[in-house]
């Protein structure tokens, strides 16, 4: 397996060009590095019988460590095959080059060759997850506070991508809800205290759609979820059919001991006049762990001269 993982290395790219000629190099042995016109690329590691499709900005990938996407190393851990498909900025995926690629691995029978398929993306890459779905009948989607849209005829409330706004999202592959419909299992995970990504999520509302909620994470989901070791947990869980809600419940338990959250959940208790509340939360976080703060906060709350 080190072995596997040493070939998926493109740490000593300085610039846009070298990186692009170091992901060729990869996929030269067992797979391809295409590009999709001037603002995607098409990245495909073959290794397996499970196949992780992810939806990756190429400034996020450039500042990862080894400079490989997110999914790269998951997947060459797992032996499994992968799928990214890189984006050069806010592109949302919709170009009619990236559909008409799609449309060749349908035509190709390409998800057909995978025992299991996991679609993976967070924000427009959640979006995209969603909406290319369709082209795997039966595969597991996990999206993180995916958008069902940004059509302003649907999503007109949405005003957090307006310059995006002028990509079509009403032709092919375009409203995501609809693009699942063929789907295995889909997981939606979003922060319900984010009212836009709480609207979108609940356009996805369908039968076979769990809808695993994280408050207190925040817009900021996927870096998160990667700080708890969630977000890797739950990819390989999806990946070896063992992803459920209930399994998701245990593993966001971990968020007990995630100093963000736990800020986060004093800091509203604060905000919103519940000094009951803080001493609960204060309480329970130094019975758990070595949290200076916390205990100064339980020792002012404490104080006489505290209501």
């Amino acid at each position: 397996m080190s072995e596997v993982l040493s070939r998926y290395d493109a740490s000593a790219a300085t610039d846009r060009e070298s990186w692009l000629n170091r992901m060729d190099e990869i996929c030269e042995d067992s797979g391809y590095f295409e590009p999709l016109g001037a603002r995607h690329w098409a990245f495909f590691a073959d290794e397996g019988t499970t196949l992780l499709v992810t939806f990756e900005e190429i400034s996020a990938i450039r500042a990862l460590p080894g400079q490989m996407p997110l999914g790269t190393t998951l997947a060459a851990e797992k032996g499994w095959s992968h799928l990214c498909l890189i984006s050069d900025g806010e592109t949302w995926y919709r170009d009619p080059r990236v559909w008409r690629y799609f449309d060749r691995l349908v035509d190709d029978a390409f998800f057909e060759d995978f025992d299991r398929v996991v679609f993976y993306g967070a924000g427009a890459g959640g979006y995209a997850a969603c909406a290319y779905s369709v082209c795997a009948p039966g595969a597991t989607v996990l999206a993180l506070s995916p958008r069902a849209t940004l059509a302003p005829e649907i999503a007109n409330w949405d005003r957090r991508h307006l310059a995006q706004r002028r990509h079509d999202f009403s032709s092919r592959y375009g409203y995501a809800p609809d693009m699942i419909e063929g789907t295995g299992e889909v997981f939606v995970i979003y922060d319900p205290r984010q009212d836009l990504d709480a609207m979108h999520a609940a356009l996805f509302t369908r039968p076979h759609v769990h809808k695993l909620r994280t408050r207190f994470l925040g817009d900021r989901q996927e870096p998160a979820l990667q700080a708890l070791g969630l977000l890797p947990e739950m990819i390989r869980m999806a990946g070896d059919g063992a992803l459920t809600p209930a399994a998701f419940a245990r593993a966001w338990r971990r968020r007990r001991v995630f100093g963000p959250y736990l800020k986060a959940i004093l800091a509203h208790a604060a905000e919103t006049g519940h000094p009951d509340r803080e001493r609960m939360i204060c309480r329970s976080v130094v019975s758990r762990v070595n949290a200076p703060r916390f205990r100064r906060r339980l020792a002012e709350l404490e104080s006489p001269t505290v209501p």
